[in-house]
C-alpha cells in the first residue's frame, strides 16, 4: 500500500472516530471538510460506498439507537433523552424515532424487555440466582484493535475476525505470555441492525507501536472507568444466559446506574487447547 492510500485511509478513519465520539452534538458541513481535508460532496460519496448510507444518515441513525439504549436501560424522560442525543426538541425525536422503529419512543420502552421494569419470569421460583460481582476501575491503556459489523451471535463470523486479528498482530511481533485480548460492544444487538452491529476486538499495547498501521486497523486510548466485574465460566454460546442473569437481577440486588460506555469482554484463558466449559470470560459492565 503506497503513502498515499494509507494517507486518505488515515483522514477516513480520524472522520469516523470524531463521529462516533461526538454525533450528540451538531455536525456541520464546514467540520466535516475540516476533519476529513476532503469536500463534503467526496467524502459523502466515500463515505456512502462503506457504510450503505450518507453522512447525514449515519449521524442520525446513531443518535435514534442511542437514544433506543437510553429507553431500554434507564429511567430517563423521553424529553430528556431526545435532547441529550442531538434533537432540538420532542417532536421531531418522535418523529424520526416512529419512523425508524415503527412505534412511539414510549410504546418502545413498554414493548422492550427493560432490565429496569419488573420481571413475572424473573420473580418468585423462576428469579434467576445473582451473580457475585465486585467493582473495579480500570486505568487508561492503549488499544489497537479493528472493528466487527454483524450479529454479536453469529459466533463463527467473529471468530473469523479475532483470527485475522491475531495473525496482524503476529505479524508485526506484538503478541507474549502477557497478551491482554479483549473486545468492546459498541452497539445493541436488538436495536442495530445485524449488518450494522458493532463490536470491536482489541489487544492492550503495552508500548507505543513502531510501525504504522494499515487497512481500517486502529489505535485509542481507553480512558479511566468504573465496572461492574462478572465472571462467565463455559463455552462462548453460553454468555448469553449469563447477561440474563445479570441484567434479571440488576433492578433488584445489583442496583448501579449504567454508564454510557462499552461493555467490555475480557479472555482471560481462551486457547484452543482449553476445554470449552473451563474458558473464562470477565464480563465489565460500566457503570456511574
Amino acid at each position: 500500500m503506497n503513502l498515499e492510500n494509507i494517507t486518505q485511509i488515515e483522514r477516513y478513519k480520524k472522520l469516523i472516530r470524531f463521529i462516533d465520539e461526538n454525533f450528540k452534538d451538531e455536525i456541520n458541513i464546514e467540520k466535516i471538510e475540516q476533519i476529513s481535508l476532503y469536500s463534503y460532496r467526496n467524502i459523502n460519496r466515500i463515505f456512502q460506498s462503506l457504510h450503505q448510507e450518507t453522512i447525514g444518515k449515519y449521524i442520525k441513525r446513531i443518535r435514534l439507537e442511542k437514544s433506543a439504549e437510553y429507553l431500554k436501560y434507564t429511567e430517563e424522560q423521553v424529553s430528556d433523552i431526545a435532547i441529550n442525543v442531538g434533537f432540538s426538541d420532542v417532536a421531531s425525536f418522535s418523529k424520526a424515532f416512529k419512523s425508524k422503529f415503527n412505534c412511539s419512543p414510549i410504546l418502545f420502552r413498554k414493548s422492550t424487555n427493560n432490565i429496569l421494569q419488573p420481571n413475572k419470569q424473573n420473580s418468585d421460583e423462576h428469579k434467576l440466582k445473582p451473580l457475585p460481582f465486585t467493582i473495579e476501575t480500570l486505568p487508561e491503556f492503549d488499544v489497537l484493535y479493528v472493528e466487527h459489523k454483524g450479529n454479536t451471535q453469529d459466533l463463527k463470523a467473529i471468530e473469523k475476525t479475532w483470527n485475522t486479528f491475531i495473525k496482524y498482530c503476529t505479524k508485526n511481533q506484538l503478541l507474549s505470555d502477557e497478551s491482554i485480548f479483549f473486545s468492546e460492544a459498541i452497539d445493541d444487538n436488538e436495536i442495530t441492525d445485524d449488518f450494522r452491529c458493532r463490536t470491536n476486538v482489541a489487544l492492550i499495547l503495552r508500548e507505543p507501536l513502531n510501525f504504522a498501521i494499515e487497512n481500517l486497523y486502529q489505535t485509542k486510548k481507553h480512558h479511566i472507568q468504573k465496572y461492574a466485574k462478572f465472571i462467565h465460566k463455559g463455552a462462548n454460546e453460553q454468555l448469553v444466559s449469563t447477561y440474563n442473569q445479570i441484567y434479571g437481577n440488576w433492578l433488584t440486588d445489583i442496583q448501579l446506574e449504567f454508564a454510557d460506555k462499552p461493555i467490555l469482554e475480557f479472555y482471560v484463558n481462551h486457547h484452543e487447547k482449553i476445554d470449552k466449559k473451563d474458558l473464562i470470560t470477565e464480563i465489565y459492565i460500566p457503570v456511574m
